[in-house]
């Protein structure tokens, strides 16, 4: 069985995870697959850590950082760091620069960062300051819902449907088909925003049976045709006990 940080080519480093149908629950299957200490933070608005993690820490000014770190974060292994908000319900993200400092640091093996947000839709395009993505970056996943396939283009499956609809040359209502979300996934400002020189791995999730996986597929393959940036895309189902689904690489 291959394991998701293997199939995604992740070891360690600061990982990003963007677009939409399932952040939260990859970041937290990373943490308890990859080895070593474990640090989940975001640098956008975001719901409380779920029961995954060993502690919190809520940084309300960026000096405390290191010597708060350094005096509460020992004894865990998977620590969720994160800032207060006004909003109920949800803490506010560190900056690109509080995440390289908590790099810097080298008091975790891992900094898992969920970088951007979708609303609980199926796909998405970044905004225009979206992601926030570190200069520290090591890997970025970008992350869409093999549902949003065969939708339509609307606000009740898209964050961003006008844009999604710009980028991969479509119309809003527009039934998604595999093409358009190859758009995006190959797209400087689709999915590749802001990536940098980090290890890309683009993820379709929601691969359930058999329709979506053969959707996923072709999805795959042309997002592999439009780009070099990435090498290979993985097709998921992260609630299922063996969450790998197929690894398409490049022909």
């Amino acid at each position: 069985m291959t394991s998701l940080a293997e199939a995604l080519g992740i070891r360690s480093g600061v990982v990003c995870v963007v677009g939409a149908g399932g952040k939260k629950t990859l970041l937290y299957r990373l943490a308890h697959e990859l080895p070593g200490r474990i640090a989940l933070t975001t640098t956008v608005l975001s719901p409380p850590f779920a029961r995954h993690v060993d502690q919190v820490i809520v940084v309300e000014h960026p000096l405390p950082l290191v010597a708060r770190l350094r005096e509460e974060a020992h004894p865990a292994r998977i620590v969720g760091i994160a800032r207060p908000s006004e909003k109920h319900n949800r803490w506010a993200g560190l900056t690109r620069e509080e995440v390289d400092s908590l790099a810097d640091l080298n008091i975790f093996d891992t900094i898992l960062v969920k970088a951007d947000g979708a609303r609980s839709r199926w796909i998405k395009v970044p905004g225009p300051e979206e992601p926030i993505i570190p200069s520290s970056a090591t890997a970025v996943t970008p992350i869409v819902s093999a549902k949003a396939l065969g939708q339509p283009l609307d606000e009740t499956t898209a964050h961003h449907p006008e844009r999604i609809a710009e980028l991969a040359g479509a119309k809003v209502g527009d039934r998604i088909e595999p093409e358009h979300v190859a758009a995006l996934l190959s797209s400087p400002e689709g999915a590749l925003k802001d990536v940098g020189k980090a290890l890309v791995v683009p993820l379709i999730n929601m691969v359930d049976d058999d329709a979506a996986r053969a959707s996923a597929m072709r999805t795959a393959e042309r997002a592999l045709e439009r780009t070099n940036r990435f090498e290979r895309v993985l097709l998921t189902s992260l609630t299922a006990p063996e969450p790998v689904v197929a690894i398409v690489e490049r022909r």
